[in-house]
């Protein structure tokens, strides 16, 4: 095996052993909800999720900014740079988290004014998301350290984080939900405590294998937040933030067109969103390999790597599709075995097992049309290219709004599914046809 494939492998089979335990999470969640109550309930998770989502999708920049400038800082073997920038990120953390604790109230009363939904699945989702809320230091932080861990070319210690999370959340969710009077919003606690679990950890992880790094200090924390050396940070992270919002027309869109069809519909798309996203984990391994890697060749300032058309730079690129379509075509192969059974695993509820099995050949076509575009995201964070990420999730915002409005009405629920392929599809095709230009950065 070539060294390329080595680094490839060695960053991004911890990250797929992480990963593998988050679907998980949602798939017990929602399998626990589906076994104690009915469409409603299901629904209201879904909703409830989706408040997150509009939250904390702003807030990505924490990982994605932090990994692909802390690569390049460590490519460039400036370690008090690396210092710099994890004290900005967990303090802009801290910040968010704030700002989300003092508009909860208001932010969940608006947003669910407007989502169609009904009075079952709005209790649902109120009662879920003003437990969960709790948690949002925790979470914000984490999206830190973990940025922060794969720049520095680690990816042992975010799924060090990632499992126990994980592995927490659906014990403790599975114990709260079933086993006392909590019942449905039990999995919000378990998620609060998972959370706070997982930052515990990454302290931990910070303080004993990165002691030669210290970051709280009062010194450095003052300089690290000035305007000059957040100026930086700042600019990728405002188009981070335009990515993030385009990411939620997608996704929250999904979320909320599928509600005005119905609770049926609704738990539907839930489920299949959850298996959809359960091969772009495994794919993203080999992203964050790609965030690593690609990040540590700019910081290193070597021109030959990133100009020469047979350069490494380009061998890692190729390699990392090669694993990232072996991956697709595995899944597609699965997905067409087993895809009614995946969905009884889910639910009990005969309506919404019948209703699934309309929309299986989607979950089969999944893995090889998404592929391209979640293997050049981790790539062009790498590269830190902030403007080609923006416009790449404009023009798939914009394709999935059109691709939705142009069927709904020939095809209704089936719409939802057509415009989500055809954002996956824009992706892949505005990044493929950019990177001759960002390969040319350093």
């Amino acid at each position: 095996m070539t060294n390329i494939n080595k680094d490839i492998l060695r960053l991004a089979i911890p990250s797929i052993l992480a990963n593998i335990t988050i679907p998980l999470v949602g798939i017990v969640d929602t399998a626990i909800v589906g076994h104690l109550s009915d469409a409603a309930a299901i629904g209201g998770i879904a909703i409830g999720t989706m408040l997150f989502d509009l939250l904390y999708w702003n807030f990505g920049f924490l990982r994605i900014g932090t990994s692909g400038l802390t690569a390049q800082a460590y490519g460039a073997d400036n370690l008090s740079e690396c210092r710099k920038l994890l004290t900005q990120s967990l303090t802009i953390a801290l910040m968010g988290a704030a700002v989300i604790w003092a508009i909860q109230w208001f932010f969940v009363t608006v947003v669910l004014a407007i989502v169609p939904c009904s009075a079952e699945v709005e209790t649902v989702a109120k009662n879920y998301f003003f437990v969960r809320i709790w948690a949002a230091p925790a979470t914000l932080m984490l999206f830190a350290f973990k940025g922060w861990f794969i720049g520095m070319q680690d990816t042992k210690s975010p799924m060090a984080v990632d499992i126990l999370v994980n592995v927490v959340n659906m014990l403790a969710s599975y114990f709260l939900a079933v086993h006392t009077p909590l019942g449905i919003v039990g999995v919000a606690w378990g998620t609060l405590i998972a959370q706070y679990c997982g930052l515990l950890l990454a302290v931990a992880i910070l303080f004993f294998r990165y002691s030669d790094i210290p970051v709280f200090r009062y010194s450095d924390w003052c300089a690290a937040m000035r305007w000059p050396q957040m100026r930086r940070f700042m600019t990728l992270s405002g188009n981070l933030v335009i990515r993030s919002l385009c990411f939620m027309v997608v996704y929250v869109g999904y979320t909320y067109l599928a509600g005005t069809h119905g609770d049926i519909e609704l738990a539907v798309s839930s489920i299949l969103m959850k298996l959809f996203m359960f091969f772009s984990f495994f794919v993203d391994g080999f992203a964050y390999a790609g965030e690593a890697l690609v990040g540590k060749a700019y910081g290193e300032k070597n021109e030959s790597k990133i100009k020469d058309q047979k350069s490494p730079i380009v061998d890692v690129v190729h390699a990392l599709f090669n694993w990232s379509i072996g991956v697709g075509l595995l899944f597609t192969l699965f997905y067409a075995l087993t895809g009614r059974t995946n969905i009884e695993m889910m639910t009990n509820d005969a309506d919404v097992i019948t209703a699934s099995t309309r929309y299986i050949g989607w979950l089969i076509a999944m893995p090889l049309i998404s592929t391209l575009a979640f293997m050049w995201d981790g790539i062009y964070v790498g590269a830190t290219a902030g403007k080609q990420i923006r416009n790449s999730m404009i023009w798939a915002a914009v394709c999935f709004v059109v691709g939705y409005a142009a069927t709904y009405r020939l095809v209704g629920a089936q719409a939802l599914y057509i415009a989500y392929f055809a954002h996956l599809i824009a992706r892949a095709v505005y990044l493929t046809i950019e990177w001759k230009n960002v390969k040319n950065y350093g």
